[in-house]
Parts: C-alpha cells; sequence; structure tokens
C-alpha cells in the first residue's frame, strides 16, 4: 500500500484530489497532510510578529482540519517535515508553479514519489533536474495533466480513425477561462502566474497528442492586459512531420471556451469540455458532415483517478517510471519551445 501525503490544504486537493484518490485506496492511501511553518510561510521572521505567527497557524489548521474531519490522517507541521516524515512515501504537491520545482526536489531527496500538479516546473532545465534526480533515486516523478486520460481523447480518435470525416485537415483548440479574483496565483509572476503556464500548457500537450507525440511549435504570441504583470492570453501553431496542423489559443480573461474541433476532408467534429471534464460528466461531441448535424454523447469517466492509477503503476513498474520522464520532458520542451518563439 503507498501511503500519500499533500503539501498544503488547496482546494483541488480537497475537491479533486482526495474524492478520486477514495476510488483507489485498495493500492494507495492518504496518510497526512502539511500545512506550511512560520519559516516557510513567512520566509523572513524579523518583522513577523508573535500575533501574525498565530493568525497564519490558526487559519492553515482550519483549512486543514476540514481534510482531516473528512479523510482521516495526519496533520504535520512544516513542509519540510512532511516530506521527510516516514509516515509517507509519496506527495502530492498542489502549490503555485513558482514552487512545485523547491518542494518536488526535497521531496525526491528525502526519497519520495512526486505526483506535482502541472506545470510540473517553470522552465525546462529545472524539470530536467527533477527527472535526472528521480531517476538517480528510482522514483516516479509524474505531473497532474489529468484529461490526458479521459475516454474522450480516445473515443474522439476512433471517430477519426474510422474515417467518418475523412482526412484531418486541421485541428483547433480553444481554453480560456474568465477574470479570477485578482488575489489568484495565476496573475502573480513570482509564484508561476501566466496565460502560458495556467491555460497554455494544456493546449501543447494536448496539441501533441494530436500530432502524434511528435509536434514542432512554429508560431507563438502572447497578450498582456493593462494593470497585469503576467501575459493574459496567447496563442500558437503546432505542426507534425506529415504537416498536420493544430492551431491553440489560451486566456485567462476570456468567456469560459474549452473545445476542440477536428475539420477533415469530409465532416467536422467539435467537443467541449475536452480538457476539463469532471468526474461524472457526460462529453458529447457534434458531428457536421454536409451541413447535416448530430450530436452524440460519450461515454462518463474519472481522470483525476485514472491520473493518479498511472502515478501508482509509475511506481510499480520502472518501464512506465522511464516512459513519465519522457513525457515530462516533452511536455516542457514544447513550453520552453513557444517562450522562445513569443520572445517571454
Amino acid at each position: 500500500m503507498i501511503r500519500i501525503g499533500i503539501i498544503c490544504p488547496s482546494e483541488i486537493a480537497f475537491r479533486r484530489f482526495l474524492p478520486a484518490l477514495q476510488k483507489a485506496k485498495d493500492k494507495i492511501k492518504f496518510a497526512a497532510i502539511g500545512i506550511a511553518s512560520p519559516e516557510e510561510w513567512f520566509c523572513d521572521l524579523s518583522n513577523i510578529s508573535q500575533q501574525q505567527i498565530d493568525e497564519q497557524q490558526a487559519s492553515e489548521c482550519a483549512k486543514v482540519q476540514t481534510f482531516i474531519d473528512q479523510y482521516g490522517g495526519e496533520i504535520i507541521v512544516g513542509y519540510s517535515n512532511l516530506v521527510s516524515s516516514n509516515l509517507i512515501d509519496a506527495v502530492y504537491i498542489p502549490l503555485p508553479p513558482a514552487l512545485h520545482y523547491k518542494w518536488a526536489k526535497k521531496a525526491l531527496e528525502a526519497g519520495k514519489h512526486v505526483f506535482v500538479e502541472k506545470p510540473s516546473t517553470t522552465c525546462l532545465s529545472d524539470t530536467d533536474d527533477l527527472i535526472s534526480l528521480a531517476s538517480q533515486k528510482g522514483l516516479s516523478l509524474h505531473e497532474n495533466y489529468m484529461f490526458i486520460y479521459h475516454e474522450q481523447l480516445n473515443s474522439l480518435d476512433e471517430i477519426v480513425k474510422s474515417g467518418e470525416i475523412g482526412d484531418v485537415r486541421l485541428y483547433r483548440i480553444s481554453f480560456g477561462f474568465p477574470l479570477r479574483q485578482l488575489n489568484d496565483f495565476r496573475y502573480n509572476k513570482m509564484l508561476g502566474g501566466g496565460a502560458l503556464l495556467d491555460a497554455g500548457g494544456y493546449c501543447l500537450k494536448y496539441g501533441n497528442y494530436l500530432l502524434g507525440g511528435n509536434a514542432k511549435v512554429v508560431t507563438a504570441q502572447v497578450n498582456n492586459i493593462a494593470g497585469f504583470e503576467v501575459e493574459m492570453f496567447g496563442s500558437a501553431t503546432m505542426v507534425n512531420e506529415n504537416g498536420i496542423v493544430v492551431q491553440l489559443a489560451f486566456g485567462m480573461d476570456n468567456d469560459y471556451k474549452c473545445d476542440v474541433e477536428i475539420w477533415g476532408s469530409k465532416g467536422t467534429i467539435t467537443s467541449g469540455r475536452i480538457l476539463t471534464a469532471p468526474s461524472g460528466f457526460v462529453p458529447s461531441y457534434t458531428i457536421k458532415k454536409n451541413q447535416k448535424i448530430e450530436t452524440r454523447n460519450f461515454p462518463t469517466d474519472d481522470a483525476f483517478l485514472k491520473s493518479i492509477l498511472r502515478f501508482v503503476d509509475c511506481i510499480e513498474s520502472e518501464v512506465s517510471c522511464k516512459e513519465e520522464y519522457e513525457i515530462l520532458h516533452t511536455q516542457e520542451a514544447l513550453v520552453e519551445q513557444f517562450k522562445e518563439l513569443a520572445k517571454i
């Protein structure tokens, strides 16, 4: 049985990770959750009052108590203490992106397998450093782009392979959402915010999947909005060795959209929630041929659960573990290509 701890009582950990983990409790179980120590939270305590420290600790303890009340487990004060604890074998890291590298590295150094939210880090060199460390220690390092495991993707593949829409001429991926609260980490450059790492990574990941895993980013653009220190929306073109193209667009101040369009020589498929379908959601797609339109449903699925099971597989299988290293490197290399072209 694999015992996993959680760094930080985040919303996604409570709302998505733990419910999915419960469905895999014969293989992996929740054992502990860590809250930041005063030193980890404030970094420099020299100008911090005892009242501020007490308030910070009380706030974190209140959050984490909801986890313990519903799912059990132990509370550990200090992320460092969590990753070094003998109570766990693995760590789930749902922190803001700029903190992923630091805590994933500490966890790997402590001999723990790492399940990290996307993006794995904020740059290719940091991701490659983690891959090297994980490889040296024989540990799993898994990035949670869970959508890639949803049956919706396989079902779309089968329709395309069947020839129902003819030969593919173009793929379009769109992923954007409305503005959130202004204190959200997505708008904070120091915390690894920005539309590329938050929304664009999904599009690059899916684009490479659609193009057979050998895609290149050939054009890239990001756009800023006054009052924000990070890029707020962007677009790119990807192409594979056969000349098939994916056009993608993403943003963090957009009308909500999470669609794929597959334009073929004989028809067109569109499908929504392609990157964000929650457990129990019934995905659908529309197929248009000769101006005739039909809507069909896909089966429901639990992509988060499948991502967790993939993590377990990587822990148990050296082959899967090494495959995941390659997948991680490929994803961050695509993000790096985008950055170079967009000059960010």
